[in-house]
């Protein structure tokens, strides 16, 4: 054990003389180097709290302030009005304090006082332009004249070499939209889903709802968005996430992919060494609060608090709600292989294991032939299934002895880590490759993953990699922001032997790993299997089909002069129609990160435009210039509901926190119970990529994502994830459940398939690649004219 190793190092003997003591040199270097590392991250992160905290401005600045009021003494001209003179008089007079001492600490404090103001009138400045945003409603690529003037006063007042967390201060706050607005756009947004009996009838609840009680919840939401920070995101954590009572594996979690076309090394141990260590570095830079700041168009700051929980997190169970546990300065995490928990440190001397330590760590627990204890092999199970019964045997089985020590190992890592046993990856060989890859970080054996934990790391046989992600603490892009980190650092900086091995030395008499003890009795044992079959009924009745896309991608549709993202979610339209005969309330997820704590809003992707175009394509008298023109205007009017979500006018999260009130008042909503209860047949999200452009797919075409997915929301319906991956490449990630007749994942992505093309046909447009070729040959043949 670890803690055997390190207490040799400490002996003591007592003999008639007294206590002889001897101290091992090795062990004191260890506590040196330690201390040494401790301070230094308490100095950086000192040092970037300030920045932080008088960020636009710098502590540089305030020096040149203060050089400059000090240099009008002389020049006897007072440039505080009067001000230095009253702070003067306000100083006492001794021996210390002499008539010239106190006329510099006056200039000080006055420059000081001055400085401080400064930093408040440019935060202030900063918060009123990044309110602006009439320029995400203009057409791409055509920025009017205010637009552009406004742009580069925000990067005037941005300050230089921001952090992460340098702009948290200056975000403006998520607006209340009216209630008049977002009755309006829900009315809207049913209209083309109901016949004209039940939307009369709606509209005449909505109406009712709108007399009476929407204007004293009205009052109270808006109470609350001048007291909190933001008015949706803590109790839409608590609420859709943390109140839950129902299993978190496929219904919440989600997971992210590996590379699709590179694999490193196929040495599991050696890709995990470097993986892991990536991962702490990036954990390194955002303790520190180091990493750049997302902005969009370069300019527009985006909310980063959603990083802050990323390592040393862990959802805590409870009866009646859960709680997330957030520490730092986790120095270790745990591994899961063949049914044993492993503790493994991540730090030696004060310094992170090197890649190679690394591997040679995670090999050993390869190589280890014992057994799991009993009750061992599928404990994790109790994370997998229901709530109530976890947190009842949390209190009961795991609050005092060897437990309670092991699962606060697991509690307290910095994250999970899985050897898994199995090999997965996508081989375009293989016709099911993606979907057993995607099931298999979605939910795995059931019992192989800690789905309590912020993230469980996935390591394949194979080499592969993957990550499953608890939901409540943060959203897709936050995640793929580190997981591109990684896979880039992996990659193209750390790099491997031509063995396959990790790079490096590894350190001699490097204490392996620590198994973790468990004394599980028969009744835990149990409550273990019974959480096992309802998470194994859920897992088995996903129906997953993973979609690669290749015949055309961003390219071609930017030169259709049409958003991406309608056009696909026009594609999707389309092919549920054709799956199922009818159109559906959809989902589609949009951030509201340029607002203070912003997450996520909602937008409804089937509207009347949309539905009108769908049936036009597939009304066979139809021209393919009146479809044309159809398909537009549906696009237009979703690229419009997407800025209306971005910026703070979407409806759903506004209705869900009236929601709350009414509940938290006693009010009964008939209204508010209506729109809350609807399901969403068709739930959608655009995973992001290239959030921190470490990687040129110019140079490097293989070197792309597979991106990610979820389980299905509705047992009748689908959820479908998609990542555009550079100009020519679309990946779809497919869900249902088999025990609906109704969907068919296959079915469904053939469906946006045919969609996907036959839109493109409108265009008249060729694939990509073809087109291209064409051109290289039209222009050759006039060179050699």
């Amino acid at each position: 054990m670890a803690e055997a190793h390190q207490a040799v190092g400490f002996q003591f003997t007592v003999t008639p003389d007294g206590i002889d003591l001897h101290l091992s040199r090795e062990v004191l270097r260890h506590i040196y180097l330690c201390g040494v590392t401790s301070w230094k991250k308490r100095a950086i992160r000192f040092k970037n709290g300030v920045l932080m905290g008088v960020y636009p401005a710098s502590p540089s600045s305030w020096l040149i302030l203060v050089i400059a009021i000090m240099s009008t003494m002389y020049t006897r001209v007072d440039p505080s009005m009067g001000m230095i003179n009253k702070i003067k008089d306000t100083l006492p007079v001794s021996d210390y304090l002499t008539v010239q001492t106190q006329t510099v600490l006056s200039a000080i404090l006055f420059a000081t006082g001055l400085w401080l103001a400064l930093i408040l009138l440019l935060r202030y400045t900063l918060k009123a332009l990044l309110s602006y945003h009439g320029w995400i409603f203009e057409c791409h690529g055509a920025k009017s004249f205010s637009t552009k003037i406004w742009l580069n006063l925000v990067r005037i007042f941005s300050g230089r070499r921001p952090l992460l967390y340098s702009f948290q201060a200056s975000l403006p706050r998520l607006p209340v939209p009216s209630v008049d607005d977002t009755i309006s756009r829900y009315l809207e947004s049913v209209r083309p889903l109901l016949d004209d009996e039940q939307y009369k009838q709606m509209e005449s609840v909505a109406n009712d709802f709108k007399k009476d009680p929407a204007p004293k919840l009205q009052k109270y939401l808006k109470l609350k968005s001048w007291w909190a920070t933001n008015y949706v995101s803590d109790w839409w954590e608590e609420y859709i996430y943390l109140r839950g009572r129902g299993p978190i594996m496929v219904n919440s979690n989600f997971y992210v992919m590996d590379l699709m076309y590179v694999t490193p090394t196929h040495r599991q141990a050696a890709r995990v060494g470097n993986v892991v260590h990536a991962m702490l570095q990036y954990r390194r830079k955002l303790e520190r609060g180091e990493h750049a700041p997302l902005r969009a168009l370069g300019v527009v700051p985006m909310c980063s608090f959603q990083y802050e929980r990323m390592f040393n997190t862990t959802r805590i169970p409870g009866i009646e709600t859960d709680f997330l546990q957030h520490l730092r300065d986790r120095k270790h995490l745990v591994v899961y292989h063949r049914g044993r928990f492993y503790k493994v440190w991540l730090y030696y001397g004060g310094r992170h294991l090197w890649p190679a330590e690394l591997e040679l760590q995670f090999q050993r627990i390869l190589n280890d032939p014992s057994p799991p204890q009993p009750g061992e092999l599928k404990l994790a199970a109790l994370t997998a299934g229901n709530r109530v019964p976890w947190a009842r045997a949390r209190l009961k089985y795991f609050s005092e002895g060897v437990n309670r020590a092991s699962l606060e190992a697991i509690e307290t890592a910095a994250f999970f880590l899985t050897l898994d046993d199995e090999a997965h990856g996508y081989d375009p060989d293989k016709l099911k490759s993606l979907d057993l890859y995607a099931k298999s970080l979605l939910h795995g054996k059931c019992y192989d993953r800690w789905f309590d934990k912020s993230f469980s790391l996935i390591a394949y046989k194979n080499g592969k990699m993957g990550v499953n992600v608890e939901h409540a603490w943060a959203d897709s892009p936050i995640v793929g922001h580190m997981w591109e980190y990684v896979l880039a650092t992996d990659c193209f900086q750390l790099g491997y032997t031509e063995e396959g091995h990790c790079k490096g030395d590894v350190t001699q008499g490097l204490a392996p790993p620590t198994k973790l003890q468990w004394e599980i009795p028969v009744a835990c044992q149990e409550l273990i299997e019974g959480s096992y079959q309802l998470a194994k009924e859920i897992a088995d009745d996903v129906d997953f089909h993973g979609y690669v896309f290749e015949e055309f991608g961003k390219g071609l549709i930017k030169k259709c002069r049409t958003s991406p993202d309608a056009f696909i979610q026009l594609a999707l339209q389309l092919a549920h129609f054709r799956d199922k005969g009818e159109f559906c309330l959809t989902y589609e997820s949009s951030m509201t990160r340029m607002f203070r704590d912003g997450r996520t809003e909602t937008v409804r992707s089937c509207t009347s435009e949309s539905t009108v175009f769908v049936r036009a394509m597939e009304n066979p008298t139809q021209k393919r210039e009146e479809r044309l023109a159809l398909f537009q205007n549906a696009a237009e009017k979703h690229q419009h509901m997407y800025r209306l979500a971005m910026t703070g006018g979407g409806i759903d999260r506004h209705l869900f926190c009236l929601y709350i009130v009414s509940k938290l008042l006693g009010i009964d909503s008939p209204f508010l119970k209506q729109v809350l209860s609807e399901p969403w047949r068709l739930s959608t999200s655009q995973t992001p990529q290239q959030q921190i452009n470490m990687v040129d797919l110019h140079k490097h075409p293989k070197y792309v994502g597979l991106g990610g997915g979820f389980g299905p929301v509705a047992d009748d319906g689908y959820g479908v994830s998609y990542i555009i991956v550079g100009e020519d490449l679309i990946t779809f990630h497919i869900s249902s459940k088999f025990s609906s007749p109704e969907t068919d994942s296959y079915r469904f992505g053939q469906n946006i398939r045919q969609a996907m093309l036959d839109i493109r046909a409108l265009f008249d447009q060729k694939d990509g690649k073809k087109k291209q070729k064409e051109e290289k040959k039209e222009e050759e043949e006039r060179k050699s004219v």
